[in-house]
């Protein structure tokens, strides 16, 4: 195991991981509280750039992340578990678009969405708000089923996105009725 602070790289073979900051709440224990960093993370490999924004709210930080690493060829930005009492530390899909323009992505897969309810809005609102949104910024989604192994081409381009959320859905609404 290696502890890395924000701008810290460790490389792991052929591919080379910097931590960078990002902006949420640390802490495991009653007195501990943002003792510790949060992080996202770039992925560099000889073909590929990645970038995981881990739990994070929107802030200037990927602005700076995208100028001093980007473009990527895919960036993967938190897009859900929102609320308007939570805005240091998750984005809205507006936010998280704006945190992949900032950082300069070829293509963005938005995680931290439909595995479970935390917010109050439904599970699949982020999703169905992030690909509006894309659509009209002519952004391009990745968004694998959950599990789904992703594969990045030489040409780094994704196939299409899925929506696969859309079939679950009709299945609750289904059963709802």
């Amino acid at each position: 195991m290696q502890s890395l602070d924000w701008w810290q790289s460790a490389n792991f073979g052929k591919v080379t991981l910097t931590a960078t900051p990002t902006q949420h709440f640390s802490g495991r224990g009653l007195f501990d509280k943002n003792e510790t960093l949060w992080a996202s993370y770039v992925i560099e490999s000889e073909t590929n750039k990645l970038f995981f924004s881990g739990d994070s709210g929107y802030f200037d930080g990927f602005k700076q992340i995208g100028e001093r690493f980007g473009p990527f060829d895919l960036a993967m930005v938190e897009t859900g578990a929102y609320d308007k009492d939570w805005p240091t530390i998750h984005m809205t899909p507006e936010q998280s678009l704006q945190a992949h323009i900032d950082l300069r992505g070829h293509q963005m897969m938005p995680i931290h969405n439909g595995t479970f309810d935390l917010a109050f809005h439904s599970w699949y609102e982020p999703l169905e708000k992030i690909v509006e949104l894309a659509d009209a910024a002519d952004v391009k989604l990745v968004t694998p089923v959950m599990g789904q192994i992703v594969e990045i081409t030489k040409t780094k381009q994704i196939r299409e996105s899925q929506y696969w959320w859309r079939t679950q859905i009709q299945t609750e609404l289904s059963l709802a009725l």
